[in-house]
């Protein structure tokens, strides 16, 4: 009786592993692209502003440029490039898209490129998923969802010290 009670302990635990995976890993991909895990993280209420990240692959012969992004849940959707020069971490708008090279996978990813998600509709909880449609020039536009999950398991607002917005506009 113990071994069967193990045995069922267990299969149903490999069940339920199974049943969160497609939640947490999830890829799109249409003609040359992979958007692989797009995600953002929960945001408390009255923020203004959320993240998007994800893994982008161009599987094609030429570059193509990620140039914009929108969703039904923020005013504007903007990518952004953080980067840490002599110990201060600024972030500023990449005005003219994000190049991703033929061949290549570009990584948005905290501390790196993002997408900046601005004048939210709500906060994102966690576990919601969030439209959004991502436009490339040089390849067709993509809808994907964002998974809002909390990072590194923990759903604590980011701290931003010493964060400088150059070019960042707060309408």
């Amino acid at each position: 009786m113990k071994r069967t009670t193990h045995l069922a302990g267990t299969l149903l635990l490999a069940c339920s592993a199974l049943m969160t995976t497609p939640a947490m890993a999830h890829k799109y991909t249409q003609g040359d692209v992979t958007i692989d895990h797009p995600w953002s993280r929960p945001t408390p209420p009255g923020t203004p502003m959320g993240v998007g990240y994800m893994a982008i692959t161009n599987n094609g012969t030429s570059d193509i440029t990620f140039t914009r992004a929108v969703t039904p849940r923020a005013n504007g959707v903007s990518i952004h490039e953080s980067r840490m020069t002599d110990g201060v971490m600024s972030m500023r708008p990449l005005e003219n898209g994000l190049i991703i090279p033929a061949g290549e996978t570009v990584e948005l990813k905290p501390h790196g490129y993002h997408l900046m998600l601005e004048k939210l509709n709500g906060p994102l909880k966690e576990g919601e998923s969030i439209p959004l449609t991502v436009t490339f020039e040089g390849a067709e536009d993509m809808d994907v969802e964002l998974n809002v999950q909390p990072l590194d398991g923990d759903s604590k607002p980011m701290i931003q010290e010493k964060m400088d917005m150059e070019g960042h506009k707060h309408n």
